[in-house]
């Protein structure tokens, strides 16, 4: 897919300008590479905002139009402000159709829902890597590349030296070197939990108190019995030899 759009000479630089143009929706940004000196340029806020929303715009090689002429380009930098929906600043790099460049390409996961992990296993799959850097030719840029997890079981992950490539395409050579995990088919946590606290043991609570407490208790009772009795004892002494000294 071509995509086309148009950027603006910028002839005023610095801080203060660029504000100026950002408060008027532009965008400044700058052009760079292929054995030419780098140009400050500008774009429409509006423009510029919708093509960043498209993924292809930010893995492909791109058409720009500046002055007129049409030269092939690839987006290498977007600032965008902390919280609000503005772009501050974008940098392109001139296509020299000679000479690999190395990109980051989306992967696009396929057959999810039917790989034996999920459709007979039950479990979920998880993205360890959503994008991978590539080095080409030009012409030889795709868009993204596909992974297809149609055999992937459960408790399994995917490398990346797995993962078929474009012709011309090949991994930078440390990633390859790597070969990480892309992606993985795991039990979901929550099953993982309910097994766990369903296998765990159940302690029985009753109102009995365990013998040695009871038998504590009891002597304590004995003693404050005795207690009581001998007051009492006591007092009915008191009253006979009260009455004999009448």
């Amino acid at each position: 897919m071509k995509i086309e759009f148009t950027a603006f000479p910028r002839t005023l630089q610095g801080t203060g300008a660029s504000r100026r143009l950002r408060g008027g929706g532009k965008v400044p940004g700058i052009i760079y590479g292929a054995d030419k000196p780098a140009l400050p340029i500008e774009f429409d806020h509006h423009a510029l905002y919708r093509h960043l929303k498209m993924e292809a715009f930010h893995a492909s090689i791109l058409e720009m139009t500046l002055e007129g002429n049409k030269q092939q380009v690839l987006l290498r930098d977007v600032q965008m402000h902390p919280f609000k929906q503005l772009v501050l600043h974008v940098d392109f790099q001139r296509v020299d159709k000679n000479r690999k460049i190395h990109m980051k390409v989306p992967l696009h996961f396929i057959n999810a829902e039917i790989c034996p992990g999920v459709k007979e296993g039950g479990g979920v799959v998880n993205h360890v890597m959503n994008e991978v850097n590539i080095q080409c030719l030009p012409d030889a840029l795709p868009e993204f590349i596909e992974v297809n997890l149609e055999k992937l079981e459960l408790g399994h992950s995917m490398h990346l030296n797995e993962v078929p490539l474009p012709p011309g395409v090949e991994v930078i050579s440390r990633l390859k070197k790597e070969n990480p995990a892309i992606v993985t088919v795991q039990v979901p946590k929550a099953i993982v939990v309910e097994e766990e606290v369903a296998a765990a043991p159940v302690t029985e609570i009753t109102g009995q108190a365990p013998e040695g407490e009871a038998a504590a208790e009891g002597k304590e009772g004995d003693k404050g019995d005795k207690g009581e009795k001998g007051e009492k004892k006591e007092a009915t002494a008191d009253k006979k030899e009260a009455g004999k000294k009448e």
